[in-house]
C-alpha cells in the first residue's frame, strides 16, 4: 500500500505494479496504515533496499538474488542490473496470492519458504554468490531464529552479501503507538540490540549501517512535509528505535 500510495506521487519509488495490485485487491487501510509519514518511511527504506540490490548486481551479475519476506513487492521489476537468477519467497499463504499477480520465468521465480525454518534454505538453487535481501522481517523472529536463518545461509553459499532492517527491543516497544503492524493482527515483535551478538560464530561479518531516509530521498518531499518528516524519522531517536544492516561472508 505505502509503495502505491507514493509511486502515484511520482516521488522516491517508482512502482507501477504496487498501483496495479492496490487497485485490483483493494485492500483495507486501517489505523497507522493510512499514515502518509509511514508511507514515505516505507517508500524510502524499499528505495534504500532497491538501490544497495542494483548495485552489487552490476558487480556480481550471476549472483543468486534472494527476498525473503517478499511479500507482494516488486522489487525484481524495479531492478535496472540484469541477474541470472532472482527468487522471492514467503509463506506458503503469501506466494500463492502471489502467483496471482506475478509470472515466473526463466530468470525469476517464488517459492514458498518459512525464515523461522533455516533448514528449508537447503531446498534453494546452489550459487557461489547470493545476493539476500531481508525487509522487515527480523522483527518477526527471535534473535536464535535470525541467527539460524544466517548460519544456514552462509553454509549454503560461499560469498553472501545481506541487507537486514531490524528494530531494537527500544524500538519494539515504541512499536505498540507507532507501527501499523498491531493494526493487522501482529503480537508479538523482536528486536536485536547487538548485531555482532546475532552473528557471533558465524563467518557472516558487519560490513555498515545504512540510512532508511537518505537526504537525497528526503527532499524529494515538498518543503513543509520535509521538515515535519525530519523530525519523525530522522536523527538520534529513530536510530534508537530501527536500524539497516549490511552484512557479508
Amino acid at each position: 500500500m505505502e509503495k502505491s500510495k507514493v509511486s502515484r506521487q511520482g516521488i522516491i519509488l517508482n512502482d507501477p505494479y504496487a498501483e496495479k495490485i492496490w487497485k485490483e485487491e483493494a485492500f483495507p487501510i486501517h489505523g497507522k496504515s493510512k499514515s502518509k509519514w509511514l508511507a514515505y518511511n516505507m517508500a524510502m527504506r524499499a528505495r534504500v533496499f532497491d538501490d544497495w540490490t542494483d548495485g552489487l548486481l552490476q558487480k556480481n551479475n550471476n549472483a543468486l538474488v534472494l527476498h525473503i519476506g517478499c511479500g507482494l513487492d516488486s522489487r525484481y521489476m524495479r531492478i535496472n542490473s540484469s541477474y541470472s537468477e532472482w527468487i522471492d519467497c514467503d509463506l506458503p499463504d503469501v506466494i500463492e496470492v502471489r502467483k496471482k499477480h506475478f509470472r515466473e520465468d526463466e530468470t525469476y521465480h517464488m517459492k514458498a519458504l518459512n525464515a523461522s525454518s533455516p533448514e528449508q534454505i537447503a531446498s534453494l538453487p546452489d550459487c557461489d554468490t547470493a545476493i539476500v535481501v531481508l525487509e522487515g522481517i527480523s522483527m518477526y523472529l527471535t534473535n536464535s531464529q535470525v541467527h539460524g536463518l544466517l548460519q544456514a545461509l552462509e553454509k549454503k553459499y560461499q560469498i553472501l552479501h545481506i541487507l537486514m532492517d531490524v528494530y531494537t527491543e527500544f524500538g519494539v516497544k515504541a512499536s505498540n503507538y507507532k507501527n501499523p503492524v498491531k493494526d493487522v493482527g501482529v503480537t508479538r515483535l523482536y528486536g536485536v540490540n547487538d548485531i555482532e551478538g546475532i552473528i557471533s560464530g558465524l563467518r557472516i561479518r558487519f560490513v555498515k549501517e545504512h540510512s532508511f531516509t537518505p537526504r537525497a530521498l528526503v527532499n524529494e518531499l515538498a518543503p513543509m512535509e520535509r521538515l515535519f518528516f525530519k523530525m519523525l524519522f530522522t536523527g538520534k531517536l529513530y536510530r534508537k528505535i530501527y536500524r539497516l544492516y549490511e552484512l557479508e561472508a
